[in-house]
């Protein structure tokens, strides 16, 4: 799955730059859409982010395009690799900026693991 993001003012830290609190909630966002979109009827929560990894800084004005892939599944839980590409609208370009696994684990109606259900 893929979306984009515009980096507005109210995203950048004291330094110009883009908040890397606001990247992290992004790929989160992104890659709990793309799990419930791939398995309707699961709720879905964060259990882990592995190796979070911030490659280069990202101004205001930038256009982000996250992927986030599936990967390794369980009985309750499924992974995302999410990765984010600066786009140069100048130039048509785009630089790989962050890189992460999203780990989520499905819950039953009490808060419970309960097993992703079959895609259809």
């Amino acid at each position: 799955m893929e979306s984009y993001k515009l980096v507005l003012p109210e995203h950048l830290n004291h330094y110009g730059y883009l908040f890397g609190g606001n990247m992290l909630k992004w790929t989160d966002e992104v890659s709990w859409i793309a799990a419930s979109r791939d398995f309707p009827g699961c709720k879905f929560v964060t259990v882990a982010m592995d190796r979070v990894e911030f490659r280069k800084s990202v101004r205001q004005g930038a256009i982000l395009r996250f992927s986030a892939q599936r990967g390794e599944m369980g009985n309750s839980s499924v992974r995302y690799h999410v990765e984010v590409f600066c786009d140069d609208i100048e130039s048509g370009t785009e630089d790989a900026v962050f890189a992460t696994t999203v780990t989520f684990v499905c819950l039953d109606d009490l808060g419970r693991k309960s097993v992703i259900a079959p895609q259809t």
